[in-house]
């Protein structure tokens, strides 16, 4: 059947099967109670849902230039510490950095390490020059005062905020949201952890849209 959509394009589905499959994706069932609800194939419905997130991730890598307030931080995922080891560069962890706009869009991408030649070439790629950075501590964030960006720091070891309004809570509470969220699959392979992470990123991003809105604007992102 051709369709506008590109993915139901090839499909040898129908367009209603397909819409259902986005639908319940939207909804955030999983692929078991997709397959049922539709009455395909797991596997079928699992390949889709790869597709799905796929596009997803590609329209999220378009994210613009952010400017205003932005929050900036680190957070690792998946695998489990060992002994008493914390902090930065966690055994089994795969590195992820974040930017958060205050009452905006957030942004991430998968990292090596949390060094400053990592981080620094994302910071000025996405993030205006006219914008305040608020970050922790940590000392890969030295320096961007000198790079054109006003930077503000809180220490965490002393307070989580300030009346001057220095804080990173909108980052951190974005990492907490999407832990939790991924710990429903009981565990994400690498290979497909870059996809679930761009697609917390859009739920985040889109959150105060209601489902059917949700579901209009993924079939617009799939028509791309």
């Amino acid at each position: 059947m051709k369709s506008k959509n590109s993915l139901l394009f090839r499909s040898r589905i129908s367009e209603r099967k397909y819409r259902e499959i986005v639908k319940y994706f939207v909804y955030d069932f999983s692929s078991t109670q997709i397959a049922e609800l539709v009455d395909i194939n797991r596997n079928t419905v699992n390949r889709y849902i790869t597709l799905i997130r796929e596009r997803i991730a590609l329209f999220q890598e378009e994210t613009g230039e952010l400017d205003g307030e932005i929050e900036l931080d680190e957070s690792y995922f998946g695998g489990k510490r060992k002994g008493d080891k914390r902090g930065r560069g966690v055994t089994n962890k795969v590195p992820v950095f974040g930017i958060k706009k205050r009452n905006g869009k957030v942004y991430t991408q998968i990292i090596k390490n949390a060094s400053r030649a990592q981080i620094l070439p994302i910071i000025k790629r996405i993030i205006n020059k006219d914008a305040t950075i608020y970050t922790d501590g940590w000392r890969a964030y030295d320096g961007l005062v000198l790079d054109g960006y006003k930077h503000y720091r809180i220490n965490h070891s002393k307070e989580f905020s300030n009346r001057r309004g220095n804080h990173i809570n909108g980052i951190e509470n974005f990492w907490g949201w999407s832990k939790m969220r991924l710990a429903k699959f009981r565990g994400v392979s690498r290979k497909s952890f870059y996809f679930h992470l761009k697609e917390c990123e859009w739920r985040f991003n889109n959150r105060e849209k209601s489902k059917k809105e949700l579901y209009v604007t993924l079939l617009s992102i799939l028509r791309d």
